[in-house]
């Protein structure tokens, strides 16, 4: 009896210490692939520099089906590891808004509005209200994310919505204005990508104004209009005090109308070539490009047909640079030739995207002809430079860079439409690495990966269809036909048993 009391005694010291191990020392394997749900050490400084607690209110519906239903587990797998991160610092709960009217109501106060599936019931498919999304709040600072899309870099989306409110005082990123650029407006999406690290501004750059003192990044988007020399020497000044320019610019453009493209000049070409980077007055043609809409008229009929485009090159070719780390597929329309031309060791220029090996280019001016059939001899110069960085070493001893992008278009939209992710990313990407602060660059192209099952021909679909359906009946007679074979052995045994 007595050691069975002392057995007892020792079973529950035992496990009160391992609950109290487990507790100080609480750790998950990562067996993904990817190690998607191990957090980057971008993530694991950001938890750990938060000084105060962050609320996550995760309002997802239940009951999903399963492609959906992995959005929200995968999301509560990430919520534990930034809560395990943050020192007590990260509370979270998950609301099932369809539980109740006055729950529908709240996530949509909060900013989260439901989406429509389709989901199979019965063999019948129908309709189901879901809800996917959260709210980040830190003291009185709120981030809404309103729907988390299946497949979306999580890490990134959790990471940058605390990094956003968590941070007060944020650095100045300056978009020049004046020239006919594009405004914040038209680059509504990066200014959102942007925002969580920077306060991304409107200034203004001309002969008698100079770059404010605390911005060291300006960005130059598409101009239009002819620069001034006045202002160019102050943007000359601002990189020999150390200063940084992103720069994506029309050196072609095209009018899809009158089916005609030509060469423009705003002054910025001519000072680039002066540092020692050219950019060419040609357009990159692609056989890896983007299709256009065209009207068509056949009898008394007019219709719309999708037609591949050589001047919107997709560019999936990129070098291995933080600012191009993890881009899948840009898209651009007119984008021109970049070359290097200095001889001085003070100035570098890094090529860091490309168009494919079935590329070629065009001199402007060109007449597109929409029908044309593109053969390979038109791709005869492959893998022309679309995108790169240029640095200098000025007499003071201070560097500056500048990244150039021959497509001044790529990050702009029109309101109407949503641009590729990529595009948007490679813009603050840049930005990122201009401004020293690459610490999100990289989550913000990690995603659940897809990875859909190999398609079967309809040949193989028969076989398996049938030996599903004969293989058990197959082995149940097989299995008959032994045991049939067992008994009559026994029994044969067993007779010869007897006689003797």
């Amino acid at each position: 009896m007595k050691k069975t009391n002392i057995t007892i005694v020792l079973t529950i010291a035992i496990l009160v210490f391992a609950n109290l191990v487990s507790k100080q020392y609480f750790f998950r394997l990562d067996l993904t692939e990817d190690k998607q749900y191990t957090l980057s050490d971008a993530t694991e400084n950001i938890m750990a520099s938060l000084e105060n607690p962050i609320t996550v209110k995760a309002y997802f519906s239940e009951n999903l089906p399963p492609d959906i239903a992995k959005t929200k587990n995968d999301f509560e797998e990430y919520l534990i590891e930034y809560a395990r991160h943050s020192d007590d610092n990260l509370i979270y709960t998950f609301i099932n808004p369809n539980e109740k009217e006055s729950l529908e109501l709240e996530a949509m106060e909060a900013g989260i509005n439901p989406v429509m599936i389709n989901v199979r019931e019965k063999d019948q498919m129908k309709q189901q209200k879901a809800f996917l999304g959260a709210v980040l709040q830190l003291e009185d600072r709120k981030e809404v994310i309103p729907f988390v899309q299946p497949g979306a870099p999580l890490e990134y989306l959790l990471s940058s919505s605390i990094k956003k409110i968590a941070v007060t005082d944020k650095p100045e990123v300056g978009l020049l204005q004046d020239y006919g650029q594009a405004t914040i407006g038209e680059l509504a999406q990066v200014k959102t990508a942007l925002d969580v690290l920077y306060n991304f501004k409107s200034v203004t750059v001309n002969d008698s104004v100079a770059p404010p003192e605390n911005i060291r990044t300006l960005a130059l988007v598409r101009p239009t209009d002819t620069i001034s020399a006045g202002t160019l020497k102050q943007l000359d000044t601002f990189l020999e005090n150390g200063g940084n320019l992103f720069i994506a610019l029309n050196r072609v453009n095209g009018n899809l109308n009158n089916t005609f493209g030509s060469a423009i000049g705003t002054g910025i070409e001519k000072w680039l070539n002066e540092k020692g980077l050219a950019i060419g007055s040609d357009f990159v043609i692609d056989a890896q490009c983007a299709n256009i809409s065209v009207q068509q008229r056949q009898g008394f009929f007019n219709f719309t047909t999708n037609v591949a485009f050589p001047y919107a090159p997709i560019i999936s070719k990129f070098a291995d640079h933080p600012s191009t780390k993890g881009l899948d597929a840009v898209v651009m329309q007119f984008a021109s030739s970049l070359k290097f031309t200095a001889k001085d060791s003070l100035t570098t220029f890094t090529p860091l995207a490309f168009s494919s090996d079935n590329s070629g280019v065009l001199p402007a001016p060109q007449y597109f002809n929409i029908q044309k059939e593109w053969t390979n001899n038109d791709f005869n110069a492959p893998n022309q430079v679309v995108a790169g960085v240029l640095e200098q070493t000025h007499p003071n001893g201070k560097r500056s860079r500048i990244f150039v992008v021959s497509d001044g278009d790529f990050p702009v939209s029109d309101g109407q439409r949503t641009l590729q992710a990529d595009n948007i990313n490679l813009m603050v990407n840049a930005i990122d690495w201009l401004s020293d602060d690459t610490g999100l660059i990289d989550l913000r192209t990690k995603g659940v990966r897809y990875r859909p099952l190999d398609k079967l021909e309809e040949s193989t679909k028969t076989t398996l269809k049938y030996a599903n359906f004969l293989l058990p009946l197959v082995l149940v007679i097989v299995y008959g036909i032994i045991r049939m074979q067992i008994n009559k052995n026994k029994r044969s045994k067993r007779l010869e048993e007897n006689y003797e």
